[in-house]
């Protein structure tokens, strides 16, 4: 009966970012650049094992990238993942590998959740595709896994909540960190964010 009940859940979203990168350490905007994790990124990711094994998820879902792929293993959970194209990062085409500092000396104030980024995603082609996402993943039922990155992560968790893709500045996510995009507790059909920015390791500034 319990594992009854347990798939009759309307789906609830365990929202993991990767370990650390060079480049989320040093601040430079990272989408399709496939970079490893670091050392301690590593050391990160294995520490989220512990507050996963003990979660029975229905399914799981990785961006294609690997450094999320290799923190879904590192988190104990490689064996059950699916590769979901549309939980990679955002594409931030000229911007990447640049640090916002830097694109502000040309752009004063600019911001990717506002302004996009030249040949590569603009806000609203971000926001169709976690629309999308949210649409597939809510055909499911139970707790289910997504490791994922900070921008596109930001971008789910605004749209889960309707609010425009403006104020996903508004919902950083640290290396190795763990968020649930749930339900207000009395009140299933009111989407909320019931953790955010969780670590089991010291959380650090970076966010990219």
């Amino acid at each position: 009966m319990g594992q009854n009940h347990v798939n009759a859940m309307p789906a609830r979203l365990y929202l993991v970012r990767h370990g650390e990168t060079a480049w989320s350490l040093s601040g430079q905007h990272t989408g399709n650049t496939d970079l490893p994790l670091t050392e301690r990124g590593e050391q990160q990711a294995s520490r989220l094992a512990p507050w996963l094994r003990a979660i029975s998820f229905t399914h799981v879902f990785t961006s294609p990238l690997q450094r999320a792929w290799r923190t879904c293993v590192l988190a104990g959970l490689g064996s059950t993942a699916t590769i979901a194209a549309d939980l990679a990062e955002w594409d931030y085409g000229d911007y990447e590998g640049k640090l916002s500092q830097d694109i502000r000396e040309s752009r004063p104030g600019w911001s990717a959740f506002r302004d996009g980024c030249p040949a590569g995603e603009m806000p609203w082609q971000i926001s169709a595709r976690a629309d999308r996402l949210i649409r597939q993943l809510c055909t499911l039922r139970g707790d289910i896994a997504l490791f994922s990155h900070a921008g596109f992560g930001a971008v789910l968790a605004v749209r889960w909540l309707g609010l425009p893709v403006a104020e996903g500045v508004h919902f950083p996510l640290s290396p190795a960190s763990l968020a649930i995009l749930g339900y207000t507790p009395g009140h299933p059909e009111t989407r909320a964010i019931n953790l955010w920015n969780a670590a089991p390791h010291p959380l650090s500034p970076e966010q990219s």
